[in-house]
């Protein structure tokens, strides 16, 4: 059996990150919910995932940030 495919959701809306979890983990993905851009950081390393869902307008550290951030490892 194949592993999953992990998917992280960012986003600082906790109920539309958990909607988008929700959605996709009924169609069998593996999801991880942040709800800033750090967390995102952070869970870029420890969570490893396959595909990112990224908010732009993130408190503090803001999508565009934290995919410059991304790109540059």
């Amino acid at each position: 059996m194949s592993e999953k495919q992990k998917i992280l959701v960012v986003d600082d809306d906790q109920h539309i990150a958990e909607l988008i979890s929700l959605y996709l983990m009924k169609d069998g993905y593996d999801t991880q919910e942040v709800y800033d851009g750090k967390k995102a950081l952070e869970a870029v390393t420890t969570y490893q995932p396959d595909l990112i869902l990224l908010d732009l307008m993130l408190p503090g550290c803001s999508g565009y940030d934290v995919c410059r951030v991304i790109r540059d490892k």
